[in-house]
Order: C-alpha cells, then sequence, then structure tokens
C-alpha cells in the first residue's frame, strides 16, 4: 500500500515540502534554539508565525527518505543561529516562511507544523518545557519532559532501524 503524502506550503505558495508516511513524532521543542530560531524567523519581514503562543516550536519529524521538496527548492534559504552550527533552519526566502529545520548529522527533518494544514497528528509530547518562559499554562494535550526524554530517542532509533531496513 502506498504511504499517505502530506504537504506543507510557504504562505505565498510557491514552496511546497512533500512528507510520505507518518511522522516518527509530533513535537513541540523549548529549548532555548528553538525559541530563539523561532523568533529571529517571526523577525522576518512578514514571516508568518512559527512559534505557539507560548513560544514552543511545534514540528512535525519524518526521516530525510520521506521528506523532500516538491517546489521551490531554490527560493530555500539557510538560517543559522552560529555561522558553525550544525543546525539550520531552513525559510522561503519569496515570503519568510519558515519551512523545517534539519539538524545536519541527523537522519531526520523537523518541519514546521504551522506550514501544514488539514488534520494532523496529535502532538505526542513537549520537549525542554524547563526552558519555557511564558506565563501560559502549559498545554495538557501531551505529556510535557523537562528535557529530551528517552522516549524521544527510542522513536528516532526505531525509525533509523526501519529506514536501514527498507520500511
Amino acid at each position: 500500500m502506498p504511504l499517505k503524502i502530506i504537504s506543507s506550503s510557504c504562505s505565498c505558495g510557491r514552496v511546497r515540502c512533500e512528507a510520505r508516511g507518518e511522522p516518527i513524532l509530533s513535537a513541540v521543542c523549548y529549548c532555548l534554539d528553538c525559541q530563539e530560531g523561532g523568533r529571529r524567523i517571526q523577525a522576518l519581514p512578514g514571516a508568518p508565525r512559527v512559534l505557539d503562543d507560548d513560544g514552543g516550536a511545534p514540528y512535525l519529524l519524518y526521516r530525510d527518505d520521506r521528506f523532500r521538496c516538491a517546489a521551490g527548492d531554490d527560493l530555500l534559504v539557510d538560517h543559522r543561529l552560529k555561522p558553525n552550527s550544525p543546525t539550520r533552519r531552513v525559510v522561503a526566502s519569496c515570503c519568510n516562511s519558515g519551512m523545517f529545520l534539519k539538524f545536519d548529522p541527523g537522519f531526520w527533518v523537523s518541519s514546521y507544523r504551522h506550514r501544514y494544514s488539514g488534520a494532523l497528528p496529535p502532538i505526542d509530547m513537549r520537549t525542554n518545557v524547563r526552558r519555557r518562559s511564558s506565563e501560559l499554562p502549559l498545554p495538557s494535550d501531551a505529556p510535557g519532559y523537562r528535557s529530551f526524554p528517552p522516549r524521544l530517542f527510542a522513536k528516532l532509533i526505531g525509525a533509523r532501524i526501519e529506514m536501514f531496513l527498507g520500511r
């Protein structure tokens, strides 16, 4: 059976990405880098939101082999918090939409949840909640973890094994 494909797009529609199958994980991260990276993207002229109201960065994580830029690849620009950072926040330069985050040594893409429309999977977890600076109550839709929980690493390892086995 073919895997379900869902699309994300920039706010003007010139950049479109596709993800096949279920995400590895649907998570909201409150680490300092995700919050700062999100704030920087949102500060770009005309940029749509990347962060939730409480400052968390919501992502859908997909294996590299199940995620691709289907249109507008030439419009994607990397943003890094520091010049030598292994993490790239990829923005559609046409309208300054944050599209995804790529940790270069990793085998997954963290795509910004706000770039998708329609029915999305529920949030599986909220990570690094100790770094949250919002006065809003922590949403109770998923477990919140003070840092990166073992469950997150287990999901990533499982996805890597599936990728290695060609599933």
